[in-house]
């Protein structure tokens, strides 16, 4: 049976752009774009989760609003448990320590980027909200 991993994903938006992250070359799913965020720790909510790994990753601070989706995804590794929440910064920019690049996207341009599974669904409401 395969391991499961629970995470969290943060949508972060400015105005009508999205941040989108992309996982370097020696990381399991390389240069697949994802939304920043990480595993849960144990005790942790899934916004506490958010709140940290994006201070951890990108060296930034967030506010977490409302769920956006949750998928289950089988991956050679792993089964990955992803949910997404809306989030906005409200203190830093964002930086690469944990990816090899950031982008500003617009919900239209989001299918443009090679995305790992688990956030497809999370695109897919991304862009058929209105």
């Amino acid at each position: 049976m395969k391991k499961e991993v629970h995470v969290v994903g943060a949508v972060i938006t400015d105005k009508d752009r999205i941040l989108c992250a992309q996982r370097g070359e020696t990381k399991t799913l390389a240069y697949k774009w994802e939304f920043p965020g990480g595993k849960i720790e144990s005790g942790e909510t899934q916004q506490e989760a958010l709140k940290r790994e994006i201070f951890e990753e990108m060296e930034c601070e967030i506010e977490v609003y409302d769920h956006i989706a949750d998928c289950s995804y089988e991956y050679d590794f792993a089964v990955v448990h992803l949910s997404t929440y809306y989030c906005k910064l409200m203190n830093g920019t964002p930086n690469t320590n944990e990816h090899i690049k950031l982008e500003w996207r617009t919900k239209d341009e989001l299918a443009e980027l090679e995305w790992a599974a688990a956030d497809l669904p999370t695109i897919e409401v991304l862009t058929n909200a209105s």
